[in-house]
């Protein structure tokens, strides 16, 4: 029997600063961000309460890539699915590096503190509607990623 895994990743989370978006030499868009979410529990000895913050770097390409750069901006709340990825580089001294990233496939943007609000998603954003009073947040999604949405990526792809 062939053996299976799974690369899924689901966030919520603020944005920590505006987007960068890019475009690679041929013409397809990129945008980086990175996201904060937060733990907090209550510590059994003391009873205090405590918090620990992680941040993650998000990839969007294409079209997503186009909608977080143009609607996302510091302090959004945002919903991420996606797939983990590392990559790795060396630096000018020879020294390696790596970085893991969550290559995003689906997002939508839940409001809150940036200047776009009210829970509009990536796919209302990139068919021109807009999520509004009344509609059904619980019916299906309308947007389905496709396999140009998260394509391959080598570092000459990456324009950072």
């Amino acid at each position: 029997m062939a053996s299976r895994s799974v690369n899924k990743v689901i966030l919520i989370g603020n944005l920590g600063k505006d987007p960068e978006q890019k475009f690679t030499p041929s013409g397809q868009a990129v945008t980086k961000f990175s996201i904060a979410t937060t733990d907090r529990w209550k510590d059994k000895t003391s009873g205090e309460f405590q918090e620990r913050t992680e941040w993650h770097n998000i990839v969007c390409w294409a079209r997503l890539a186009e909608v977080a750069g143009q609607y996302l901006t510091k302090g959004s709340s945002v919903y991420i699915e996606g797939r983990l990825q590392t990559r790795t580089w060396d630096d000018k001294e020879g020294k390696k590096h790596y970085m893991t990233e969550v290559i995003a496939n689906e997002m939508m943007m839940l409001g809150g503190r940036g200047k776009e609000g009210g829970g509009r998603s990536a796919a209302a954003g990139a068919q021109g509607g807009a999520s509004g009073p009344g509609e059904d947040y619980n019916q299906e999604p309308r947007f389905a990623p496709s396999a140009a949405a998260s394509p391959e990526i080598t570092d000459d792809d990456i324009p950072f």
